[in-house]
């Protein structure tokens, strides 16, 4: 299955495309679409839009995987990057693609096997999942690639779970 991921953001939208195969992960490709903060609002948007759909016709990726926003302290960038993450979910919407939405915690927890991993750790292990020579740069990217890595964990699991349930019907039956 080739998942795109994007790790949202008004000024950088991270995204990657990873390839799963028995249990295997392989990047594709990787990037960040930055936007001008001299540009109009919309016109941000849109390119953000353009380009995720010019990924996705690039790629062809089957799902996506994007990161839900933090609202911490700062509400400004929050409203920013929820911007951001519409026009990407649009783009993929419109595309017909299957989109998992995941929090940092859950993104965290699949990569690096606890919520509170600072981001360092985060970043070696998609390097060391995806088997890089290097460190995915910028980090929005890394973030990205990180979020695909989750949903191809957290699909497997909804598979198995899903057959299980099947095959629990089919004794009872």
């Amino acid at each position: 299955m080739i998942i795109l991921g994007i790790d949202p953001g008004l000024a950088n939208t991270g995204w990657g495309i990873i390839e799963t195969r028995k249990g295997q992960y392989r990047a594709h490709a990787y990037g960040c679409i930055q936007t001008s903060k001299d540009t109009d609002l919309a016109w941000r948007l849109k390119q953000i839009y353009d380009d995720i759909n010019q990924i996705i016709e690039k790629y062809q990726p089957q799902e996506v995987a994007i990161e839900k926003i933090f609202f911490g302290e700062n509400a400004k960038s929050a409203m920013a990057t929820g911007q951001a993450r519409g026009a990407a979910l649009v783009a993929t919407a419109g595309c017909g693609l299957k989109t998992g939405e995941y929090t940092p915690l859950q993104i965290k927890q699949a990569v690096a096997g606890h919520g509170r991993a600072e981001k360092q750790q985060v970043q070696f292990m998609v390097q060391s999942l995806l088997k890089l020579d290097h460190i995915p740069q910028p980090d929005h990217c890394a973030d990205a690639l990180a979020a695909a890595i989750t949903h191809a964990h957290l699909s497997r699991y909804h598979q198995i779970e899903r057959d299980y349930k099947s095959l629990k019907i089919q004794l009872r039956g």
